[in-house]
């Protein structure tokens, strides 16, 4: 069964700080937030190699396993965890946030599942988190993926703004841009159903690479995976008031 999307409200905890001020957002703003991946995927392979419609005539299994660090951290429990953390800062600014799985322990949603939640939310702003699993040799580094060439209007220049904003934010936040794959931390993509499928303004960000002996300890660190998202939630915060 595929998860149905949930809302976060404002709570009373404190937001995370952003790596530098921006305007508030206009009310009424929805952000997207879809954790890559999903904690059940391994043991339903039926289920998730099952193919589905990816756009530009394509066709991709419903949903993957991911990567992992090299002492197994996976990367379905990174981005859920820094998903989460993205998702309580923005609600904590007044943000609807709406995620396209609730757990991590369940199997999808399938990728044009995850694409569909975006569309019906009319959401504002789409962001998928996932990070990389690269066993080249000293390949590190984030990037931020978006559909080229556009499909809507969407896909044009409110997603390029979208991924230009996330990688000028992650690198002002400290974070180096990938060595090994895109260019100066964007990367053009026409493979990817979840980009190629959004009718609202979406982009994807592979926060670096797992198999990385630095990047790893990041990840596998509370506090690095905080680091993560508040630069996330400031780059969508400053998208949503520009």
């Amino acid at each position: 069964m595929t998860p149905a999307p949930t809302t976060v409200t404002p709570s009373s905890s404190a937001p995370l700080p952003s790596s530098s001020p921006v305007a508030p957002p206009a009310p009424g703003k929805v952000v997207v937030l879809d954790p890559g991946h999903n904690g059940g995927n391994a043991s339903h392979p039926a289920e998730i190699n099952r193919q589905v419609p990816a756009g530009r005539g394509q066709t991709k299994p419903c949903n993957t396993t991911g990567t992992s660090t090299n002492a197994g951290y996976p990367e379905h429990a990174f981005t859920f965890d820094v998903a989460r953390r993205v998702g309580e800062a923005l609600a904590a600014k007044g943000i609807r946030v709406v995620y396209t799985r609730q757990d991590d322990t369940g199997v999808g949603p399938c990728v044009d599942r995850r694409a569909a939640i975006g569309n019906e939310a009319n959401a504002d702003a789409v962001v998928s988190i996932h990070a990389d699993g690269s066993t080249a040799a000293g390949a590190n580094g984030f990037h931020v993926a978006y559909s080229s060439p556009p499909l809507n209007a969407a896909q044009g220049a409110p997603s390029l703004r979208l991924a230009e904003v996330l990688r000028d934010t992650m690198r002002t936040g400290g974070f180096s841009t990938s060595n090994y794959i895109g260019g100066n931390g964007l990367s053009a993509r026409s493979d990817l159903a979840g980009l190629n499928l959004s009718t609202r303004p979406a982009a994807l960000v592979e926060c670096g690479n797992m198999r990385n002996a630095a990047e790893a300890a990041r990840m596998t660190s509370p506090d690095g995976r905080q680091h993560y998202a508040t630069a996330i939630a400031a780059a969508i915060e400053a998208y949503l008031a520009s």
